[in-house]
């Protein structure tokens, strides 16, 4: 008899232990990788952060794996070791990454129009202030082919100046922060949260933005086109998370600012609550309705058609390219559409929760 149960309890605990070896197993297998790049400490990257400390990515069977880069430029070109499939960066090395290697842009991660801008030292601020005609003979340090350079030039045309009165030099931003905190240079172009640092640290001023110029900068959710074509699934996924994540922030604004606050620390940035808060502040976001409005060609050239083809315009002009590329090239709200579409989908990138 006791035999016989014996017989009969074994091959159960064996299942059960089986299973209890197995499953984790197959849980680990359910999550597919996907490579995300970005720059760290910014505003437009929290929701990467946000998603990754809520579990966000796992309730859609993602598992990222995140790379990240100082600026745009070496971020696109590390495209071509496929080191990454997935990201955010800004547009003007989104569309040099299309017109090098291919890469699509398939959103918008903010308007980031008054988060670039032309930056003056404290001591030189006033003067130029008063007088922008004086900016004329001065030296720019700033990141080349990047928003920030973006919305320097427009911030000259506006004082009625061109990139050949002054001498732009090239930096990263925290070489220029340095240069001007040093008393090395008087004038530079930094972007957000750098911007902030410069202010309440050195006493700087900001003498223009992008916003203030009339130049739209939006931030640019990209992916490598060989991998849009091979997990067309994937992407609408990785971006019904931003778009969550975005959705999630901007209604509990105390919470994500805290989180923003850790975000920040873990890239080196310090800056103040009333600074974070003013990147919610001045920096739209924008929900997948709100994506697809801007994206909508429906009327012929679509908003987000008009801000790249001026950036391209602008890009050109410098030399960085050779030719303006057509939107409709690189530029598809494909991934969008299949969130829209997908009740899963859309109701999770819908979700404030």
């Amino acid at each position: 008899m006791i035999t016989t149960l014996r017989n009969r309890i074994l091959p159960i605990v064996g299942l059960l232990a089986g299973i209890s070896l197995i499953s984790p197993a197959s849980q680990a297998q359910a999550l597919t990788e996907i490579k995300v790049s970005y720059q760290p400490a910014l505003y437009w990257a929290l929701p990467f952060y946000i998603a990754t400390e809520k579990g966000w990515w796992k309730e859609l069977g993602l598992k990222p794996d995140f790379s990240t880069f100082p600026a745009g430029v070496p971020q696109i070109a590390a495209s071509v070791s496929k080191s990454w499939d997935v990201g955010g960066t800004g547009s003007v090395p989104a569309i040099l990454g299309f017109q090098r290697f291919g890469i699509l842009t398939i959103g918008l991660t903010n308007d980031e129009s008054a988060g670039n801008a032309l930056v003056a030292r404290g001591d030189k601020a006033e003067q130029f202030i008063k007088n922008p005609a004086s900016i004329k003979g001065q030296t720019i340090v700033l990141t080349s082919n990047s928003t920030g350079d973006y919305a320097v030039q427009a911030c000259l045309k506006k004082f009625g100046l061109s990139k050949t009165d002054v001498t732009l030099k090239n930096m990263g931003q925290s070489e220029i922060i340095s240069a001007m905190s040093s008393n090395n240079a008087a004038l530079g172009g930094l972007w957000a949260p750098n911007t902030y640092t410069m202010e309440e640290k050195t006493g700087a001023r900001i003498l223009c933005s992008g916003k203030e110029s009339g130049a739209v900068v939006p931030g640019a959710l990209i992916v490598r086109a060989d991998y849009a074509k091979e997990n067309p699934q994937n992407v609408a996924k990785f971006l019904a998370v931003y778009l969550r994540a975005w959705k999630w922030a901007n209604a509990h604004q105390p919470e994500a600012i805290a989180m923003m606050k850790k975000f920040y620390d873990q890239g080196g940035v310090s800056i103040s609550a009333a600074s974070m808060k003013k990147e919610f502040d001045t920096r739209p976001t924008f929900d997948l309705a709100e994506q697809l409005r801007i994206m909508n060609r429906s009327g012929g050239r679509s908003d987000v058609d008009d801000w790249f083809t001026k950036i391209g315009t602008y890009m050109h002009d410098s030399g960085s390219i050779q030719s303006v590329p057509k939107p409709t090239d690189y530029i598809t709200d494909k991934f969008l559409k299949m969130i829209a579409n997908d009740p899963k989908l859309n109701e999770f990138a819908n979700r404030s929760n």
